[in-house]
């Protein structure tokens, strides 16, 4: 079985901007997505030595590159700009599958958390890369 990212497939939908789901295409080449960890435990140890533990919600900060020349930066830039002058914010629901490993996560109420204007130059133009913060990320089995 492959584990490659080739097939992967990600959609976005963002409420008031670009309601019906939109496929993002022509993902950076050694960076379509990454994930930061979450603590889903606060652990705290008393003087005598006793640990105690809680859960604790968090959110989920996920990074996403597109070459320079993508179409799909086309969505983050009206995304932000829609927000701008709103001066609020416009949420986002989304769709990643990963045949590979056959599952798919649905993202909830996702907030623009860091956007890149425009692409750093050198010999080429660089990916723009962009970060969405999920309230969840839920993963789901598929075929």
């Amino acid at each position: 079985m492959s584990i490659t990212a080739a097939n992967a497939a990600f959609s976005l939908s963002i409420v008031g901007v670009f309601p019906a789901p939109i496929s993002l295409q022509q993902f950076a080449a050694d960076d379509i997505f990454d994930n930061d960890n979450v603590r889903p435990a606060e652990v705290q140890q008393g003087v005598d030595g006793v640990a105690a533990a809680g859960f604790i919600f968090n959110l989920f900060p996920q990074k996403i590159s597109f070459m320079a020349n993508s179409p799909s930066v086309d969505v983050f830039d009206q995304w932000y700009y829609a927000q701008k002058a709103l001066q609020d914010i416009y949420a986002a629901v989304g769709v990643v599958a990963l045949p590979g490993v056959k599952k798919k996560w649905s993202l909830i109420n996702g907030t623009l958390t860091q956007y890149t204007p425009m692409p750093s130059a050198g010999k080429i133009l660089k990916p723009r890369q962009f970060e969405i913060t999920w309230q969840d990320m839920i993963p789901v089995p598929f075929g």
